[in-house]
């Protein structure tokens, strides 16, 4: 029975590894030349710490909101690619029909220019 789950267990540890590992070994080896544009937060796309009524870029969301959209694309083609064999010629189509309405989304984005920055 515990031999069942061997398998997880060595996808763990090797998972583990490959995640903590490059970090360390970056704190450890890697330079460390702090200054304020290193530590300042990047990921809102806009300075942290100002007015609250401030006027923003709304690309940034955008860009984002397409990002997760494409993103769950890929999720979605993982469990469909597994069992295509079973869904047969309608799963095909149907996945195919699927995937054409996001690249027509993405096409109209393209050109809407969406993904264009100034």
């Amino acid at each position: 029975m515990l031999e069942d789950y061997l398998h997880i267990l060595i996808f763990l540890i090797i998972a583990l590894l490959i995640g903590f590992v490059p970090r360390v070994l970056g704190a450890l080896l890697g330079p460390r030349r702090p200054d304020q544009a290193k530590d300042s937060p990047y990921e809102c796309g806009f300075e942290a710490f100002e007015h609250a009524r401030m006027k923003f870029d709304v690309r940034y969301y955008l860009v984002a909101i397409l990002f997760i959209i494409f993103d769950l694309e890929i999720a979605f083609l993982f469990p469909w690619a597994i069992v295509l064999e079973d869904l047969g010629m309608a799963g095909f189509i149907a996945m195919s029909v699927f995937l054409g309405i996001l690249v027509v989304g993405f096409i109209y984005e393209w050109r809407k220019g969406a993904l264009e920055w100034e």
